[in-house]
């Protein structure tokens, strides 16, 4: 009879899994954001058959998850599980100028990202988007300032007016990322709230980034 901890054997089979230099390479990417297999499988120059047997192992490991493109609904990303890394070692850190964050319309995920990196990080932030809308959503208005945060003085800015060299780019959204196919950064598929348009919805998403903004913050340095 097996008398081991459940806890135990969870964090015996994350170590297992992550015993295999490939698998552990590909959690050391996901730590940074999200990545679709085919990404992924450039990264590594790795044969499709042999990822994919990669990533079962995580998933099996509770260790990644995956999930459906909000653009292209043929592709998946994959993340890191929450709280996948507790107790384990990030991969290296990274030097950044200024962090900025990107989604398509500038207008609610990215506008929250720059605004909680600002409380978690001395370094930069700003935000931007591939296609401006004219205003801030009112729902990502209503749920920064259930979290103490104002979004009230800032609009929507194009990604070209406010790109600079030395940015750590961050895309918040898929439609941004997948249009941004020649922009060097990490990617965030945080679901669209907007589509919903719910408190719910908003608190979702203003949940998603917290966590990946306090992730991230530690790893980065200034430049």
């Amino acid at each position: 009879m097996n008398t081991e901890p459940v806890e135990l054997r969870q964090r015996a089979a994350k170590h297992a899994a992550l015993a295999d230099p490939a698998r552990l390479r590909i959690v050391d990417l996901l730590t940074l954001g999200d990545f679709s297999p085919t990404e992924l499988q450039a990264e590594l120059v790795m044969p499709s058959n042999l990822l994919s047997h990669h990533l079962r192992t995580l998933e099996e490991a509770g260790l990644v998850t995956r999930h459906r493109s909000e653009a292209d609904r043929r592709r998946s990303y994959i993340r890191l599980a929450f709280g996948a890394l507790d107790g384990l070692i990030p991969g290296a850190a990274h030097g950044a100028r200024r962090v900025l964050f990107v989604c398509t319309r500038n207008s609610a995920r990215s506008q929250l990202a720059a605004a909680l990196w600002q409380r978690a990080s001395d370094i930069p932030s700003s935000s931007a988007g591939t296609h401006p809308a004219d205003h801030i959503a009112q729902g990502a208005l209503d749920v920064a300032r259930r979290h103490g945060l104002d979004l009230a003085d800032r609009t929507p800015q194009g990604l070209n007016e406010v790109a600079g060299e030395g940015d750590f780019v961050v895309t918040v959204c898929d439609n941004a990322h997948e249009e941004l196919t020649t922009m060097r950064g990490i990617h965030w598929s945080v679901p669209d709230p907007l589509r919903a348009n719910t408190e719910e919805a908003f608190e979702d998403a203003f949940a998603d980034i917290s966590r990946r903004v306090h992730d991230l913050a530690p790893r980065l340095h200034a430049a």
